[in-house]
């Protein structure tokens, strides 16, 4: 019999026959956790949505659907989701952005803070940031 753990924590079209019985024997026996695992199957819609306004829209009703379950670990979890919501949204909107090219900015934005650790002028920072990727003249 497979860890519980690992079978909560795959998706279920990805489970075995046995993990699937397993599954099965596991949220039949627990409601809370029938829930829970429930809620986040749900939240994996959260990723196929390109739109803002439509991702607004689902997480809304996902964590209304968390306002009486008392399931802290969830609610934790959306909360994490608000705080870091514009780059979540930036994200599933943008898609043509490689991420290399988004690593390659951040080492050097990482460079560009450690050469200019003594200065408070955060609008230089911010200058030589937007600079760094202008082509030479």
């Amino acid at each position: 019999m497979p860890l519980m753990k690992y079978v909560l924590l795959r998706n279920r079209e990805n489970l075995d026959l046995k993990g699937r019985r397993s599954l099965a024997l596991l949220l039949k026996a627990n409601k809370r956790l029938q829930t829970a695992y429930l809620l986040k199957e749900s939240f994996d819609q959260f990723w196929t949505y390109r739109s803002s306004v439509w991702v607004r829209k689902f997480f809304g009703h996902w964590k209304e659907s968390l306002k009486w379950q008392w399931l802290k670990p969830l609610e934790e979890f959306a909360a994490m989701v608000d705080r870091h919501w514009d780059g979540i949204v930036a994200h599933l909107t943008i898609e043509d952005i490689p991420l290399g090219f988004v690593e390659g900015l951040n080492n050097k934005i990482r460079v560009i803070q450690r050469r200019a650790y003594s200065l408070r002028d955060e609008d230089y920072l911010r200058l030589k940031v937007l600079t760094c990727m202008c082509p030479k003249l």
